[in-house]
């Protein structure tokens, strides 16, 4: 009976690549419970015993991580962290939907870091489980924390535009970093999706509307968007209550009048074109 992995690496040949999938817990009980739970499907761990071997014999020009993944043992992703780095292949590394702790620092392995526009970072300090401990062991405890802390603030030092105080600080707070966040402080070097060169991308929905109907070009749709205007554009001309202002009425401000109407008609307008576009897509 096949057994189940807990990674998948595939390659293409002809384009010279290789796609690491890590979805699940970065562990060095991995081996072990592939021998306890055979093909158990729920089972998604990864250990570095395992995937360095493959890494280091892949003969490939670029490795795509994808990662989705808790994290785990910080031990086994400096490992593969490592492997990544020291391979001649360019990496890129991709967070599908979380990477949290340990799995943040095989994220870092990449010289191009894509996030998800929806997903998710989060880094920590370690934590280390003591049992039954004295006073000694657990300062000696906090110590090698504090050393294994520091392995993972080099890591994200080596992408990020952060200090080593920022860095801390957001390790002490348990810090959970949106897409954007990731590349505004440089752990992500890209987000997907996001073409910040595009105008388009930075236009809101009635600039986008605006310039469709500026353009009168012959799509059907602008035809509607224009035949709807030119009907708005009747019944404001018709409209009964601009013939019954009185402009020598003291008590009337024509500007506020004039104001609110004009706000009015844009509301109106938007929703009637926005109708319109809902009716067209359905």
């Amino acid at each position: 009976m096949r057994r189940q992995k807990f990674y998948q690496i595939t390659v293409n040949s002809e384009n010279r690549a290789a796609d690491i999938i890590i979805y699940g817990n970065i562990t060095s009980f991995a081996t072990d419970l592939e021998r306890w739970y055979g093909d158990d499907e729920n089972i998604a761990e990864v250990s570095s015993r395992q995937i360095i071997k493959e890494i280091n014999d892949l003969d490939v020009d670029t490795i795509n991580v994808y990662i989705n993944s808790y994290g785990g043992e910080v031990a086994e992703a400096l490992a593969i962290y490592s492997a990544l780095k020291r391979h001649s292949a360019s990496v890129h590394t991709y967070c599908d939907g979380f990477a949290c702790s340990a799995a943040t620092i095989i994220f870092c392995a990449g010289d191009v870091r894509t996030m998800g526009s929806i997903a998710l970072m989060m880094i920590h300090n370690c934590m280390s489980y003591l049992g039954y401990a004295n006073s000694n062991e657990m300062r000696k405890a906090a110590e090698d924390n504090d050393k294994i802390n520091q392995s993972s603030i080099e890591a994200y030092k080596l992408v990020s535009n952060l200090s080593e105080d920022e860095i801390k600080t957001m390790m002490n707070d348990e810090t959970w970093l949106t897409a954007e966040e990731c590349l505004k402080y440089g752990f992500a070097t890209e987000v997907a999706d996001l073409e910040e060169d595009d105008p388009e991308v930075q236009q809101s929905a009635f600039s986008i509307i605006r310039e469709a109907v500026l353009k009168r070009n012959t799509n059907p749709l602008e035809q509607k968007i224009d035949q709807l205007l030119a009907i708005l554009q009747k019944e404001d001309e018709a409209d009964p209550d601009d013939e019954d202002e009185d402009p020598d009425d003291p008590e009337e401000d024509p500007d506020d009048e004039d104001e609110d109407s004009d706000d009015g008609k844009q509301e109106n307008c938007m929703s009637n074109i926005f109708k319109m576009l809902f009716k067209e897509v359905n």
